[in-house]
């Protein structure tokens, strides 16, 4: 699985510190987990991640190549608040067959199964994850999910990633006029082709760019497009065709 870093956040104002940061309600991970992410103060992407509610602790759960940034960002926004941020010498672990002891389920889909946290890695390794993400269109940090992305461009939405209903957090004012006055014109989505194609691929409607693949797995990926040029669109060998 992709190499995770996971931070513990402790003092008594954890709660309330990260609650006025993050795009997901931090109170629905006491003794569970949320997914959510870290955002700009123009509402665009820097992390994304899970939260997990333990006795006096919450644990964040995020992809390392993007963990130091997350930790210096959080770090930055600690000023007087009585919290501490570490990292923890946990060990992520995933499956989708029948849940170990203290596992929690994915909050982003059913058929991403289970999450656990331990000094063992206990991941069920048959598992074909990046068929699973590209399937139901779940974003990949890094590939999907990069610097400027706009998280309801991303299908945050629709996989439990923001709550519009908690309150104030960074750029919550930007996702929320896309929420609520906008039509969103660009985005990803699904997409199969006919003939060779790879991450970065620029993709044409005829001689205007209608978007770029981000992931890919066999002849399926995600791609983010322009909504008006989805018609006949090609990369430079193959042709793709939306598949939702």
């Amino acid at each position: 699985m992709n190499m995770r870093t996971v931070l513990a956040i402790t003092g008594t104002d954890r709660v309330d510190f990260l609650q006025g940061l993050i795009t997901n309600d931090v109170t629905r991970a006491e003794g569970g987990i949320v997914y959510a992410a870290l955002l700009t103060p123009q509402g665009k992407f820097i992390a994304d991640f899970f939260v997990i509610g333990k006795p006096d602790t919450l644990l964040i759960d995020v992809d390392s190549s993007v963990g130091a940034t997350l930790f210096q960002r959080l770090s930055m926004y600690r000023l007087r608040a009585d919290v501490q941020i570490i990292e923890a010498a946990l060990i992520v672990s995933r499956g989708t067959g029948p849940r170990p002891d203290g596992a929690l389920d994915d909050p982003r889909h059913s058929a991403l199964g289970w999450r656990h946290y331990g000094d063992q890695d206990i991941s069920d390794q048959t598992v074909d994850w990046p068929a699973i993400e590209v399937a139901n269109l779940i974003p990949s940090t890094g590939v999907d999910l990069i610097p400027d992305t706009y998280i309801l461009e991303a299908n945050f939405e629709a996989i439990n990633g923001v709550d519009f209903k908690k309150g104030c957090f960074v750029g919550q004012e930007i996702v929320a006029r896309m929420k609520h006055k906008a039509t969103l014109k660009k985005g990803l989505r699904r997409v199969s082709f006919d003939g060779d194609a790879a991450t970065g691929d620029t993709i044409m409607s005829g001689d205007k760019l209608a978007g770029t693949l981000h992931s890919v797995h066999g002849n399926q990926g995600i791609a983010y497009l322009r909504f008006d040029r989805t018609s006949a669109m090609t990369t430079q060998k193959a042709s793709l065709h939306l598949t939702d």
